[in-house]
């Protein structure tokens, strides 16, 4: 019988790699067309790769926990039906642009081959000392990478220093050649001074680079395994630190009229609707109502360049069962009305505490907002979801006295207040356009017509 490829498929905007999770068919299992076969998983999405055909399935390319990039094949079929004289043509594996993707290919294959050598040679004691970098440290980096960080002078220090785009964080060859492009441009470190005038010593300047603390065991103490979506969203909030100066601003919001108008239609609703209308859709709607008046807010940063996005896609962050954070994305939320936010807003909720959004569905976001009032806390500093340079957090609303000013003088009156936080990268955000942005999104939802058909 002829064999077929079965190919990892293109799964969203930015998504290169995937992670193979579990097989759902074993060797020699009879598969039919559109039959999930294997479990991947890519950024935060489970997701299922389908079989093209029917047949059985004669080969595993990848094991549980290997990395696969997109258009890879993955796993061999058997076809039925097929002729056992001619093998079926597989399909492309990805579209060649210029020579430099084959050279790349080619490049890599080589160089692990070099990296093991250079490993086994560096670990005899005999073996004189050598440039080569280690390939330790937090992060995981690919011989390709190592090869061009030891031609290039690079310490390790600088090497853990690149921001990575790859899973995971992962450092990749195209992160490197661009921290190479505007090298000149950075500010020299400690570690730099070293690594000119040592070059044979690399590893020994990394004794520069602070240790990560150690942590005492106790009897009665429980060790818990990070899974595998706590590690990536560990990795992202560290690099987001890393790499933006966080600044938040915060102002108070009297959302009275907005509170009274929410609890007169919501039973109505949910008799039409057949769902809930919760507050998330309406702090949605001001915030893309204000990156209107402030579009500079809706910018990500490529090193000395500012990307201003044209569309307003806001991300909102959900805690899924388990514990774990996702932010599902709202496409051109300034484009819908309120009914059309909370129909999507309410989709993409309960899909994402359920695991079973696509991987399209938390790609593209421009700026976030994250409801920590849900969990009863009243403000917060949310860490900025890179490569956006803001993201929102609103606390939970209370009654509390406020004064009023009426046509009779001031009053003391029970008002619906919340406080709205603002994190912003100070890099290409100014304190005034940041407080701004905020005060504005406040100003919007204080505004709020108590008429307001839905």
């Amino acid at each position: 019988m002829a064999e077929k490829s079965i190919l990892v498929p293109k799964m969203g905007e930015s998504i290169s790699e995937a992670t193979v999770i579990r097989w759902l068919k074993n060797v020699g299992d009879t598969v039919e067309k559109d039959e999930p076969i294997v479990e991947i998983a890519t950024d935060k999405v489970d997701n299922e790769i389908p079989s093209t055909d029917s047949g059985v399935l004669t080969k595993q390319l990848f094991q549980d926990g290997d990395v696969v990039k997109i258009g890879e094949p993955i796993a061999m079929i058997s076809l039925e039906g097929g002729s056992d004289s001619k093998p079926t043509e597989t399909e492309p594996i990805a579209e060649i642009h210029d020579i430099a993707d084959v050279t790349d290919k080619i490049e890599e294959e080589i160089q692990i081959a070099i990296s093991s050598s250079q490993t086994s040679i560096n670990n005899s004691s005999n073996s004189p000392k050598s440039n080569y970098l280690p390939n330790s440290g937090s992060r995981f980096y690919s011989p390709l990478v190592m090869s061009i960080a030891s031609k290039e002078g690079l310490s390790q220090t600088e090497l853990e220093s690149i921001g990575g785009t790859g899973l995971e964080g992962r450092v990749t060859k195209s992160d490197v050649l661009k921290y190479l492009k505007n090298r000149d441009n950075q500010p020299t470190t400690p570690a730099q001074i070293v690594h000119e005038s040592q070059p044979e010593n690399i590893i020994e300047s990394k004794a520069v680079v602070k240790s990560k603390p150690s942590v005492s065991l106790n009897n009665g103490d429980e060790i818990i395994e990070m899974d595998r979506v706590r590690k990536m969203i560990a990795d992202h909030m560290v690099m987001s630190m890393q790499t933006s100066p966080h600044v938040t601003s915060f102002v108070e919001a009297d959302v009275t009229n907005l509170v009274n108008w929410r609890n007169r239609i919501k039973g109505d609703f949910k008799k039409r609707e057949g769902e809930n209308i919760t507050f998330t859709p309406i702090f949605m709607w001001a915030i893309a109502k204000a990156i209107k008046d402030f579009p500079m807010i809706n910018v990500s940063v490529d090193g000395n360049k500012i990307i201003k996005k044209r569309n307003i896609n806001i991300g909102m962050a959900v805690a899924q069962k388990n514990g774990n954070l996702i932010v599902p994305v709202v496409k051109q939320a300034d484009s819908m009305n309120l009914l059309g936010l909370t129909r999507t807003v309410n989709d993409l909720a309960i899909r994402a505490r359920d695991n079973k959004l696509v991987a399209d569905e938390i790609q593209g976001g421009t700026y976030t907002l994250t409801n920590v009032g849900s969990f009863g806390n009243i403000m917060g500093t949310p860490v900025i979801n890179q490569p956006q340079v803001a993201i929102m957090a609103v606390g939970t609303i209370q009654k509390k006295p406020a004064v009023l000013e009426t046509e009779h003088g001031d009053v003391i009156a029970i008002r619906h207040m919340m406080y709205l936080s603002h994190s912003y990268d100070h890099r290409v955000v100014d304190g005034a356009l940041g407080g701004m942005f905020v005060k504005r999104v406040a100003e919007y939802l204080e505004q709020w017509d108590p008429h307001t058909e839905i």
